[in-house]
């Protein structure tokens, strides 16, 4: 052992022929000196340390308490384990009502059935459907009323557990705002349409009509220019057809109560003509429907479904079905082509407009793989009180 060698004991250090020289009794001493001397510093540090994670527990809770979005935070099961002041605010509940609470409390059916299966499936799977990807859902308040949101979850994995947090936004606001617009967007494209149909189709009507008693007048003077008189008929003609086509598709749907399903049989039919498939409107009763923005967007969805359906999907048979139930309008489209690809081409609108225009009335969009092939576009709207 070398003799140079010492110990660092804080105030005052000792060389080790110090501690040789010492009796058993003052060895004791020191030992005692070190070791109340090393509590006191193991306690001061952990003070420290408690200080600081106190500091950090205060400056989280104030970011959680100051955020604009509601963050809710969840265990394995789907349990809430936290919410902020602003989730509290969002869904109309103190955070001591919903703690020890399923998340599915703040969801509306059917989500809220599903949202345990979501989570198992990612455990056991490792495939996340929400995880990591903001998306528009819909919320529970405690009053009942269901409402527009965006979300986005995360993942934490702690040392034996994991934890889900998910972001909230409330976007009932924004979602009025783009039904306003959408609304005051109709009513021009319905104006236009009438302008075009009522006023220049009269128009073009009467020079058509000039046109022909000219050519009248001319046969017996000169048949080249009477030729011509008639040729001016004729293009005029074709030119009322496209004003008239123009017109429909700026306002499809007629103000009327079965406006929606003149224009789906309509629909079904030009694209039986045009394509050469067959494509069928059923509906098991009348089905009318007097809110004309609900009745145009749903039009459009059926639409852009035929859209895809014969040029993504090439089917040749496309079903197009409308119902009522007590509660919610129902549309259906389906076709036999050859179904949705195992992985979506980026860029594709599609499907955000057909989501889009749901939202924008309320409804909610599904798409789904038939059992044999092809694809079924849902769409479902609650009714209004007539």
């Amino acid at each position: 052992m070398t003799h140079n060698a010492n110990v660092l004991a804080g105030p005052g250090i000792l060389e080790m022929e110090d501690y040789q020289k010492m009796s058993r009794a003052e060895l004791l001493t020191q030992i005692g000196r070190l070791q109340s001397l090393h509590a006191a510093r193991s306690k001061a540090q952990e003070k420290r340390s408690n200080i600081a994670l106190n500091d950090r527990e205060k400056r989280l809770q104030a970011i959680l308490d100051t955020a604009v979005e509601g963050i809710v935070t969840i265990d394995e099961r789907g349990f809430i384990e936290s919410i902020n002041a602003a989730g509290e605010k969002i869904f109309g509940y103190n955070a001591c009502e919903l703690i020890g609470k399923n998340i599915s409390a703040l969801m509306p059916s059917p989500n809220s059935q599903r949202h345990d299966g979501y989570i198992s499936n990612y455990l056991h799977s490792g495939q996340a459907k929400v995880i990591g990807i903001g998306r528009e859902v819909s919320g529970l308040r405690k009053d009942g009323t269901i409402f527009p949101m965006d979300l986005s979850v995360s993942e934490v994995k702690l040392a034996d557990r994991r934890l889900f947090t998910g972001i909230v936004r409330d976007i009932t606001e924004r979602k009025q705002l783009e039904k306003q617009m959408l609304e005051i967007s109709e009513r021009e494209q319905r104006r236009i349409g009438h302008d075009l149909h009522d006023g220049l189709c009269q128009q073009l009507a009467g020079i058509e009509m000039m046109s022909q008693v000219l050519e009248q007048n001319l046969e017996k003077l000169s048949k080249t220019a009477a030729a011509q008189a008639g040729d001016i008929a004729a293009y005029v003609r074709e030119a009322i057809r496209h004003t008239r086509s123009l017109a429909r598709g700026l306002s499809p749907v007629i103000s009327e109560p079965e406006g929606l399903m003149s224009a789906l049989t309509e629909m079904a039919e030009s694209a039986s003509k045009l394509f050469k498939v067959d494509c069928r409107f059923e509906s098991e009763a009348e089905v009318p429907i007097r809110d004309h923005a609900v009745a145009t967007n749903l039009f459009r969805i059926a639409q852009e479904a035929v859209t895809n359906a014969i040029k993504h999907g090439k089917a040749k048979r496309i079903f197009i079905r409308l119902r009522l139930t007590e509660s919610h309008i129902l549309l259906a489209v389906s076709d036999n082509g050859i179904g949705m690809p195992a992985k979506p081409k980026r860029g594709g609108m599609g499907l955000s407009i057909m989501k889009g225009r749901a939202g924008l009335v309320g409804g909610m969009l599904t798409v789904e793989a038939n059992p044999e092939n092809g694809v079924s576009v849902f769409c479902s709207v609650l009714r209004r009180p007539a």
